[in-house]
């Protein structure tokens, strides 16, 4: 018993860490935490088997705060993001304007007109009196934005459909010229 959770227990640590630090939603990150809850059971029995008290606690506290975890994350912001989706849905069902989650904001897909995925969006500008969104700031390049560049897509290039931007028109991302991801410009465009 104490080999098999020997191993259990870092092998689920750094898959539960795996899942939470990719942020690919309320339902991955729950469940990330189910596994860390999995990894702190199985050190805490390596901590009784081996008499380690310092490690006892440390995983029970651990324990608790993965329980929040997973209740705020299966639970509450799962269920937020259902009332988000029910409400997109019903809003492609009206004459009303359309609405989209705002979630996508922070991860959501850029396509272009053939469906291929061109970029992530990372978060946006909104006018202050207003609150209509100005732009976008999109990542295009390596996974995790890890290199790669940055460009702010003004609104009126996009459209969106379900879980995803669409670069309208013959908007090209290649005519937008590179941002600092620390210095987000006051306006987007070329």
């Amino acid at each position: 018993m104490l080999e098999i959770a020997g191993w259990i227990a870092p092998v689920a640590t750094m898959i539960a860490a795996m899942m939470t630090a990719a942020n690919l939603g309320a339902r991955v990150t729950g469940w990330g935490f189910v596994v860390f809850l999995l990894g702190a059971i199985a050190w805490s029995i390596v901590a009784l088997a081996t008499g380690q008290s310092n490690l006892l606690w440390s995983n029970a506290f651990l324990g608790l705060v993965d329980i929040i975890g997973i209740w705020r994350w299966l639970g509450h912001r799962a269920r937020l993001d259902d009332g988000a989706d029910k409400a997109l849905q019903a809003s492609t069902r009206t004459t009303l304007p359309s609405l989209f989650p705002t979630k996508l904001i922070e991860g959501g897909p850029i396509r272009d007109a053939l469906g291929a995925t061109i970029g992530h969006s990372v978060g946006a500008m909104a006018e202050r009196d207003s609150g209509r969104l100005a732009y976008l700031v999109v990542h295009q390049g390596a996974v995790a934005d890890l290199g790669g560049r940055h460009v702010a897509i003004p609104w009126s290039w996009l459209g969106i459909a379900g879980d995803a931007f669409l670069l309208a028109g013959d908007h090209d991302l290649a005519e937008l010229d590179a941002i600092d991801p620390g210095n987000w410009p006051v306006t987007a465009g070329a």
